[in-house]
């Protein structure tokens, strides 16, 4: 079946490139240029992924992001002429998965698409984790259904939030480096710049309620990486 792209873009020549160049990969594309009519595509369909730029009529991509993470966690790739490390600190902080500034090369785009779909469809495949659950106090991580229960509740987390947390609470009492949980989030060939780690944990405490002056959950381990230091429930 074919994967489905959201595509926000207000450049014509790149819409026209990359819905061309997707389809050759076997991706379906609906595009547009208004926030607006994106939202209306999203109240009748659920595509698999979603490519934004910032500077769009009407508001600008962070707004969007904002307002599509308070309704799907589905993967989303930041496309955008602006590259500066600010931009791409607020879009990761906002909940982007990736973030790939202009000019781009389609191959490096198609690349990291997949990557980012292998993990959203990981709950399908039968390479998963050991662990049926791994149970803290008020948190629970429920691997095969890549599913977190946060004091009974479930927690909404995107694919890459769902890894890191799995592998520093598999790993407890370790200190992972954020060069490890880069390796086992996105694998050896992926190089993002130096704080996608720092900001992706982040979000996850943010969601935990986990205050990183007194953490219950993640721990930080300054000039190393993090460690995963929670109770037990009782089996």
């Amino acid at each position: 079946m074919k994967k489905r792209v959201l595509l926000l873009e207000d450049d014509r020549k790149i819409t026209e490139l990359l819905t061309e160049y997707l389809a050759g990969f076997d991706y379906q594309v609906w595009s547009t240029s208004s926030p607006s009519g994106a939202r209306g595509y999203l109240k009748k369909n659920n595509p698999d992924i979603a490519i934004l730029d910032v500077m769009l009529p009407e508001e600008d991509g962070f707004s969007f992001l904002r307002s599509l993470r308070s309704q799907s966690d589905i993967p989303v790739i930041m496309l955008t002429a602006r590259g500066e490390l600010t931009d791409r600190v607020v879009g990761l902080e906002l909940g982007a998965d990736d973030y790939m500034p202009k000019p781009f090369e389609p191959r490096e785009l198609i690349a990291r698409m997949s990557a980012l779909l292998r993990r959203a469809d990981r709950q399908g495949q039968d390479s998963r984790p050991v662990e049926q659950t791994l149970a803290f106090s008020n948190l629970e991580i429920l691997c095969d259904a890549r599913t977190v229960l946060f004091q009974g509740r479930e927690l909404p987390m995107t694919a890459m939030e769902f890894d890191i947390l799995y592998h520093l609470a598999r790993n407890q009492g370790i200190v992972m480096s954020r060069d490890r949980l880069t390796e086992l989030i996105h694998g050896e060939e992926f190089e993002p710049f130096n704080r996608t780690i720092d900001i992706l944990v982040s979000r996850i405490r943010h969601k935990l309620n986990d205050d990183a002056a007194n953490p219950k959950y993640i721990r930080t381990v300054r000039g190393v990486g993090y460690l995963f230091k929670a109770t037990e429930k009782p089996a």
